[in-house]
């Protein structure tokens, strides 16, 4: 996504988006007071700027059989970075990959079936050429969920 910052009517309208997310273009002008060309317009600005995530985030794992969440954080050779986030990509299981500063190179999260797929899943990380260390921490709860209406929020007081 290129670096992007939205107005008063693009949260307000991202923020109705968020609440519905299946809302047709008029019914999203109607709960902004837009016109549906307006609404239109701006929505097609949100897809080329990629402020937009693809429907597949909507989908949870545990619901695919995958329960069991995990984050993966490891330390990499520095000259093999790409190759190792390349082969990490070819992991079914790996849902998101973020490269981090610090002490740590990769946090890798996962999805598994269970302990027995969770240490399999982890062997192939570890097993990655340019992968020189890992530490495997369990999901236990997840606290708060993916959320950006605050984001939003706050910039429609700030306009």
């Amino acid at each position: 996504m290129r670096a992007t910052r939205v107005d008063d009517t693009d949260a307000r309208l991202l923020l109705a988006l968020a609440d519905e997310p299946r809302a047709t273009v008029l019914s999203l002008a109607d709960a902004v007071g837009l016109s549906r060309n307006t609404v239109q317009s701006r929505l097609s600005r949100f897809d080329e700027r990629g402020v937009l995530a693809s429907f597949e985030r909507r989908i949870q794992p545990a619901a695919l059989g995958y329960p069991l969440s995990a984050f993966i954080v490891a330390t990499v050779t520095q000259q093999l970075l790409d190759e190792v986030a390349a082969s990490l990509a070819g992991i079914p299981e790996i849902l998101e990959v973020f490269g981090l500063s610090g002490t740590k190179d990769l946090l890798v999260r996962v999805a598994a079936r269970d302990a027995d797929d969770l240490y399999r899943i982890a062997g192939r990380v570890l097993a990655t050429p340019g992968v020189e260390r890992t530490e495997t921490s369990l999901v236990m709860r997840q606290m708060v969920d993916y959320r950006v209406r605050p984001l939003l929020r706050r910039e429609i007081r700030l306009a």
